[in-house]
């Protein structure tokens, strides 16, 4: 669905100097026929692939494309990558009150950004 509501764009502003196109990223990134089981969390999709900041990955448009693609994200990539790391280094990680993995929820606000409607809650004990 993604790629065709490119092409729809496309086909309707060609030759159509100055228009403004808003592209609905949340729509993108939960596409059924881009992800196998979108509206689930599976980091372990992204295991093994060949994805590159610069080229056209559907993974990487919220942080824009071409020109206009996020200036400090050569940066911030290998700062959120160490600061994950610290983490899961010095930390045990565990979910508060004997919670469970399906009782997360992954209900996002709607909106311009994505915001989860109800927070993450884990507890954080110092590795020894």
């Amino acid at each position: 669905m993604a790629i065709k509501i490119f092409e729809i764009i496309i086909k309707l502003t060609r030759g159509k100097a100055k228009t403004t196109v808003f592209v609905n990223v949340l729509a993108i990134g939960r596409d059924g026929q881009v992800w196998d089981k979108p509206d689930e969390f599976i980091p372990e999709r992204f295991v093994g692939s060949n994805i590159d900041m610069g080229g056209q990955n559907f993974e990487f448009i919220p942080f824009g494309a071409g020109r206009r693609i996020c200036a400090g994200l050569p940066i911030a990539m290998p700062i959120v990558e160490l600061a994950l790391a610290n983490l899961l280094y010095k930390f045990d990680w565990t979910m508060p009150r004997g919670m469970e993995i399906d009782d997360l929820d992954y209900d996002v606000k709607p909106g311009f950004t994505q915001h989860k409607k109800n927070p993450l809650m884990l507890v954080a004990t110092k590795f020894t």
